[in-house]
């Protein structure tokens, strides 16, 4: 395998190869170092890089060191996740220059998995849009089209593994997050239950949002799970442990399942007729492997849109008011983008028991939804409504309207985060037009275990870790 190569594999083959002596941190960290100088001018994926941080840590790691991801290096976004001695401005001039000053919950478990951090990655402000572009930072570019953007808000992370700069890299989800950017790039990308991981300590904690990872292969995905689940000190709720690993589930036959499929976008907008295609491969693919397919048409609506913003609005605020306090400015149309600004000035106008109202219907919201899938053991849809959109063609700089776009490129993944239930967004192959295509999957409450069985199925059917960028 040549160099070029090595980053391309999966990271849980990468770590057996670490432990087993067929090369050693400092060489994978030494190659992806050296990859994000060569790739990174052009895409744009981090926003700060520590080799001597990084490289120490590399050398820590010794041959034969059992832990799931020893010797790995991987990325952090920037945002959520703090990582002490780290930046962290969550893609907004209003965080200046501030630097973290412990590791949250799950960067410490990803460092106690053995995973080598080598910087953080790029995202657009405060984690809003679906793309991956900000005035602090630019915009990053996917790797199989530079024209064309690797979603957001986890864009930089995507961009680090699709390139192959990383084998895997950390993001979160709280509408879509993670899926959007594996969608874009051909990727596996993961969003757990409500309650799974455990948030804190954070800035701005929210139950639509999620960490994760994006990765190349169903394994991957299923393995950062068991490092990044389970009770923290002082967590108000939790989600019930799985029987097993969830790697174990993986790699399990999910037996004959009852699957619905919908391709009916939350809001009136077009799905691109390669998504529409994607599904119904995946449907007679899913059928042909004995599952039962029923057409289905679930109750996402529009009325939830308004509802959807307002906790945005209030969630955006908070976090904006953080940043003020820490870097000691005011939040002002000249320290954030206009898309921030309109969702702050929203925000501040939401009261107490507005508050408390669109809550409870969020959490009717979700039981309805919950509800409506109780006859099924998963929901395949896809994605994306829209193929990987334009650099610019979401401009946080036209404030709200390009929320609207945003809406507009994917309605599909919004609805997981607010009903709390696990889905993926798997790679189906490339398209026509030289971008990956995909599908994402919906599981039951608390189901990742039978997902991960689906996901992986469906990975063995259709194998997908290999897929690349034109080089």
């Amino acid at each position: 395998m040549g160099d070029s190569e090595i980053l391309c594999t999966p990271a849980v083959e990468l770590a057996a190869g670490v432990r087993n002596g067929d090369y050693t941190s400092r060489e994978l960290t030494e190659l992806a170092l050296a990859k994000i100088e060569e790739l990174d001018p052009t895409l744009n994926a981090f926003t700060m890089t520590d080799a001597d941080r990084a490289l120490a840590a590399a050398d820590a790691v010794e041959t034969g060191d059992d832990r799931p991801f020893a010797g790995v290096p991987t990325a952090i976004k920037d945002i959520g996740a703090m990582v002490d001695g780290y930046p962290f401005t969550c893609g907004s001039r209003i965080f200046g220059d501030f630097v973290a000053p412990f590791d949250s919950h799950v960067a410490r478990r990803i460092k106690d998995a053995g995973f080598v951090i080598v910087g953080k990655t790029n995202l657009p402000e405060l984690g809003i849009l679906p793309v991956s572009e900000s005035s602090r930072y630019g915009a990053v570019r996917n790797p199989y089209d530079t024209d064309r953007t690797p979603g957001g808000s986890s864009g930089g992370a995507g961009a680090a593994v699709a390139s192959g700069m990383l084998p895997i890299a950390h993001g979160s989800d709280g509408a879509g997050s993670l899926r959007i950017p594996a969608a874009c790039c051909g990727l596996v990308g993961l969003k757990a239950s409500r309650n799974r991981i455990s948030p804190g300590p954070v800035l701005a904690e929210s139950p639509m949002v999620t960490e994760g990872f994006l990765t190349r292969s169903v394994a991957d995905a299923a393995a950062t799970l068991d490092v990044l689940a389970g009770y923290e000190s002082g967590d108000a709720n939790w989600a019930p442990p799985p029987s097993g690993t969830f790697l174990e589930a993986a790699r399990r036959d999910p037996g004959k399942l009852r699957i619905a499929v919908s391709v009916k976008p939350s809001i009136d907008v077009p799905v691109a007729s390669e998504h529409l295609e994607n599904v119904a491969e995946t449907a007679r693919l899913l059928e042909s492997l004995g599952h039962e397919v029923v057409e289905f048409d679930p109750p996402f609506n529009s009325s939830m849109l308004e509802f959807f913003m307002d906790v945005w609005a209030i969630g955006i605020s908070s976090l904006a008011r953080s940043g003020a306090q820490l870097s000691g400015q005011e939040v002002t149309p000249d320290t954030v983008e206009a898309l921030t600004w309109a969702f702050w000035e929203r925000g501040n106008k939401i009261k107490a028991l507005d508050m408390v109202m669109v809550d409870n219907t969020l959490k009717g919201f979700a039981r309805q939804t919950v509800a409506a899938l109780e006859p099924f053991d998963a929901l395949l849809t896809p994605t994306l409504n829209l193929r990987p959109v334009e650099i610019g063609w979401i401009d946080a700089s036209h404030g709200m309207p390009a929320f609207d776009r945003a809406v507009q490129f994917t309605s599909f993944t919004a609805g997981a985060n607010l009903s709390g239930l696990p889905a993926v967004s798997l790679p189906t192959g490339i398209e026509k037009d030289g971008l990956p295509g995909s599908v994402q999957l919906i599981g039951g409450p608390a189901g990742e275990e039978s997902l991960l069985s689906l996901a992986g199925q469906l990975e063995d059917a259709r194998p997908f870790a290999q897929l690349r960028p034109r080089q």
